[in-house]
């Protein structure tokens, strides 16, 4: 862990919150290449367990199918800290950030794939629930277009 992440260490309950409140998180996969592959993605914290969704087929899934080790990262950026800026070297910024390494893996159960993509539109699109959970519905379990992948944390 580097010097300032110990120094400015989140508790559990801050980890929570911003993996509960924030609204766009970043993955990365390893490709068949060896190299990764970033993707920003809607995601949902359930019960210690980061879910996302994407098309059935794409760079980002195909590498979690040959490597299920992932990143995931998202943060708050709040604000520069604009005092002492006499040299560009000394900028600062305030933000709260959340790293985490694991294990990803495709969900297959229907039943909770439609729970997590529920609770995902209900994050993104509450007024608009309804009408996108039907068509997420029809096209996610009807015709398999959409993977819903959770990811397990690591423990240091």
């Amino acid at each position: 862990m580097q010097h300032r992440m110990k120094e400015f260490q989140m508790d559990k309950e801050s980890v929570d919150k911003v993996l509960t409140e924030n609204r766009v998180g970043h993955v990365a996969a390893i490709g068949t290449d060896g190299f990764p592959y970033v993707a920003p993605v809607f995601f949902l914290y359930r019960n210690g367990k980061i879910y996302f969704h994407g098309l059935k087929v794409g760079q980002k899934l195909e590498n979690i199918k040959t490597n299920s080790y992932v990143g995931f990262e998202t943060v708050e950026f709040k604000e520069v800290i604009k005092e002492k800026l006499d040299c560009p070297c000394d900028a600062d910024a305030v933000y709260q950030s959340v790293v985490v390494r694991g294990k990803a893996r495709i969900l297959d159960d229907v039943t909770k794939k439609e729970e997590i993509l529920r609770a995902i539109l209900k994050k993104y699109a509450p007024d608009s629930f309804c009408v996108l959970f039907n068509i997420f519905y029809y096209y996610t379990l009807i015709y398999s277009n959409f993977a819903v992948i959770f990811l397990l944390f690591r423990q240091p």
